[in-house]
Formats: structure tokens, sequence, C-alpha cells
């Protein structure tokens, strides 16, 4: 019998067996793209379903694993699947957002239209066995196969450099990604099992761990992505379609930091607190430097890429503090920035698809014109900023509580770049809705219609909610995230 989290993992897969049927059988038909659209709108609506009815099963005070799928499957490896506290939220943000990208790309993409959904279909299954994953080898194939769908919709529906955006992206990955699988084949040659938690308890040589941690964290720090290995995300997001960007932003860049919960921490804890000032730096430069970066940019697109980067700097500081404020902070921001970068994306594709431009300067006084798509924009743009009573508040506050507690020149070098990015988001904010309306072809642009209105309001409802109940994700993942923080201080003798 199949259970949940496969069904959930590979319904998705079902949408693209209709989509190959319709482009096999009726290939030229008008009706096709429009057809194609409404099965992948119903198959990721059908699988937010199942997560949220899988995180409403969900014993948020168990903290091991739930809905545990064991079974062999070649030469001597397992397919292991589960979700813990730490994963669970994760699939329901991937659900969740994948039906917003579809709804987003209705009027956008007209050419290939039933290749494009099947490209979304593949790769939400992908990245959902990425959070399931329970079996070593499964995980390296999920978190290396996200990589073809999301090369193909960047190279092919992206922008005018598209093809160098997909390159680089993928190249970057990649790199990283070898030497975790090295790293992969030494675990198996040391600890004899691919079983996730079964390494998770075991206890690898300080040596070893050494070299284990540097391979994984070479592949993790480029998915996150941190600084310096960040340079392939503003060219992925500028030159990726709407949609893409949506997902690249909310769902893949969360994988380096899965990554590091899920292996760094607890299977390697004496190397995590041995590289724990090395994080630190890298994350309070990527905080400070690309805020910086940010507040010079004249692309839309390129100014919330650089956000993303700083924001990933506080879900690092958080990870690698190790201690229960700082590691829920971090799980909390992950999920916020999901939340609040996907809108942000969002809201630059609202405005490109009117005026084909991403040109900062291009814009001034939408207010005036577009008075509703000013109030969202504000809402997100406060929300980037981390104003309380939107999530945003809530993961920062707590990373730089748990970093503080660890090293207080990191927790207060990171408080500036709260500074920064209300210089920079409200600055943007500014000029793009506030002032006299100069640009005469702005005088024909029209407020947000009613497809994206649909698409709005849930994330607008996600981030209110999430920053005035944050309890509603520390109740799921607080067992979790207090045994890891356990194993993780007995390991380190903190």
């Amino acid at each position: 019998m199949v259970g949940i989290l496969s069904f959930t993992t590979f319904l998705p897969l079902l949408g693209v067996a209709a989509i190959l049927a319709i482009r096999g059988f009726a290939p030229d038909s008008p009706r096709a793209p429009n057809a194609a659209r409404w099965i992948a709108l119903a198959t990721t609506l059908a699988t937010f379903a199942l997560t949220v009815l899988l995180t409403f099963q969900f014993d948020g005070a168990n903290p091991g694993f739930q809905f545990v799928e064991d079974a062999p499957w070649f030469a001597g490896l397992h397919y292991r699947m589960g979700v813990d506290g730490i994963s669970v939220l994760f699939v329901l943000l991937t659900a969740f957002l994948m039906p917003l990208c579809i709804a987003a790309s209705w009027k956008t993409i007209e050419t290939r239209v039933l290749e494009y959904m099947v490209a979304f279909l593949v790769l939400e299954t992908l990245i959902i066995g990425v959070f399931c994953a329970l079996d070593l080898v499964l995980f390296y194939l999920f978190f290396e196969g996200q990589l073809i769908p999301m090369f193909l919709i960047i190279g092919i529906w992206g922008g005018q450099r598209r093809v160098y955006a997909a390159f680089k992206f993928f190249l970057y990955t990649l790199l990283g990604s070898v030497l975790m699988l090295a790293a992969i084949l030494a675990m198996i040659g040391i600890a004899g099992t691919t079983s996730i938690p079964a390494l998770m308890h075991y206890r690898f040589d300080p040596a070893a761990q050494t070299w284990l941690w540097l391979a994984f964290f070479a592949s993790f720090a480029v998915k996150l992505p941190m600084w310096p290995v960040h340079t392939w995300l503003p060219d992925a997001h500028v030159e990726a379609p709407t949609a893409g960007s949506v997902i690249l932003a909310g769902i893949l860049l969360k994988m380096g930091g899965y990554g590091f919960l899920r292996f760094s921490l607890p299977m390697f804890p004496a190397a995590s607190q041995l590289f724990t000032p090395l994080v630190f730096t890298l994350s309070v430069v990527a905080i400070v430097y690309t805020s910086l970066v940010a507040f010079r940019q004249v692309d839309f697109k390129k100014l919330i890429a650089y956000s993303s980067v700083a924001h990933m700097g506080f879900v690092t500081m958080g990870i690698f503090s190790g201690n229960l404020q700082g590691e829920q902070g971090a799980i909390f921001q992950m999920l916020s920035h999901g939340v609040i970068s996907g809108a942000l994306f969002l809201c630059v594709g609202v405005v490109y698809d009117r005026m084909h431009t991403r040109e900062i300067a291009f814009y001034g006084g939408l207010a005036a014109r577009m008075p509703w798509y000013a109030a969202v924009f504000m809402l997100f743009t406060l929300g980037n900023v981390g104003l309380p009573g939107t999530s945003g508040f809530v993961g920062e506050i707590l990373s730089m509580t748990g970093a503080y507690s660890v090293s207080t020149w990191t927790a207060i070098v990171a408080a500036t770049g709260v500074i920064f990015s209300a210089v920079y988001m409200l600055t943007v904010y500014r000029r793009v809705a506030f002032g006299e309306i100069t640009n005469t072809a702005l005088m024909a642009i029209s407020d947000l219609e009613l497809r994206e209105v649909a698409i709005f309001a849930p994330l607008i409802i996600a981030t209110l909610v999430l920053g005035f109940a944050p309890n509603l994700v520390f109740d799921v993942t607080g067992a979790a995230t207090q045994q890891l923080v356990s194993a993780y201080q007995t390991a380190t003798g903190r």
C-alpha cells in the first residue's frame, strides 16, 4: 500500500502523465495549452490539500520521524521516506506556493505551455522528495534531480540572457553537489548504512567530521546561497520567469538551510562547532554587503535577489548558534522568507507583465493608478523589512537572539542589516509608488485584476497570521528542534 508521503510526493506526476497524453493525442489542438494549465492547477491544488491533511495529522509533540515508509529498493538500498517537525512545514510551503505559480503563469507563458507545466509538476515532486527522503542516496537523487527542471525553466522561458543564467545556476550547484556525493560515499563506507536517522546517531571520528562537513558545506552554501558563492542567484532571478523566481527564492534556497539542519549539525557536531566562527563571519558579511549592493540596484528583481542573500545570512547565523532560539528562528525565517520573497517577485511580475520592464527608474507614482497594488506591495515591503506584526519580524529577532548568546558582535553587526534592509526596501517603494507620474506610459496601467487578487490573498493571510500567531509554526517544530539542540549540545559539551 502506498503511504501518504509517497502519494503526496508523486501525485504531481499524474498531472504530468495527463498533460503528456494531451501532447501525444492532440498536440496541435488550440485547447491543449489551456487544458494543460487546468490540469497543472488541479494537480497542484490536490497536492496542497494532501499536505494540509498531512500537517493536521502530524503530532508536533513527537520529536521523531512520522509517516515513515521503508521498503527494499535495489543493491541493498532502501526506499525510506518520513517527515519530522523540521521538514513537514517545508513540504507544506512547497505545495502552498506551487498553485500560485501556476496561476501566475496563466497569461504570461504562451509558448510551449505543455512543457512548461510538465517542468513545474516534475519540479514539485523532486522538491517534496528532498524534504521527505530518509535515505542518503534517495535524498541525493531528489536533491540533484530538481536542477534539471529548474535549468529548463530558466533556459527556455527566461529573459534575453537566459542560457547564460541557466548554465551558471547549473554549474555552481552541480560543483558543490559533486563534493557532497563524495562525502555520501565516504559516509556509507564508514557507517555501513544509508539511513539518515541511523547516521544522525552515528558518532563519526572528529577528523573525518571536518572533511565531511566541508564537503556538505560546499553544496549547501551554494544552494542557500552564502556569500561569496551567491553570484549565480541574481542572474538566475533576473532571467527566470516570474513563477521560476518564486520557486527559486521561496523553496529552492531553503534546501541549503534544511541540509545544515538535517546533516551538518546532527551528524558532524564537532566540525559544526569548529567552523561556527567561519559561518558567523560569512553570515554577517552576507547581511551587510549584499544589503549595500541591493541599495544600488536599478533592476527590481536584482534588488530582491540580493535581499534574499541577506536574509539567508540570518538563517545560517541562527542555525549555527546551536541553541533553541537560533534554530527556531532560522526555521521560521526560512518559512517566512518563502512567503514574503515569493510575494515580492509576484509584485514585480505584475508591473512587468504590463510594462515589460524591471527598471525601477521607469516607475513612479503607481499608488495613484494602482492603489490596491500599492497596498499589497507595501505589506510585503514591510514584511521583508521585518516589521512587528508580520512574519518577517519573528524569524529575524529569534535568529539574532540565538546568535547573541554565542557571539555578541555577530548579533550586533547583523542588526545593522535590519536597518539597511529598511533603507533599500523603503527607498524602492517610495520611488515606485509615490510621487508624480512623470512617465506618460504609466497613465494606461491598470490595477490588480481578479486572478492577481486571488494569488496575493493567501500570501497576505500567511504573512499576517504567522506574524501574529508564530506558535502555529513552533508547535510543530518545537519537539524536533529541541531534540536536535539537545543532541548537538551534548555532543559538543555546551
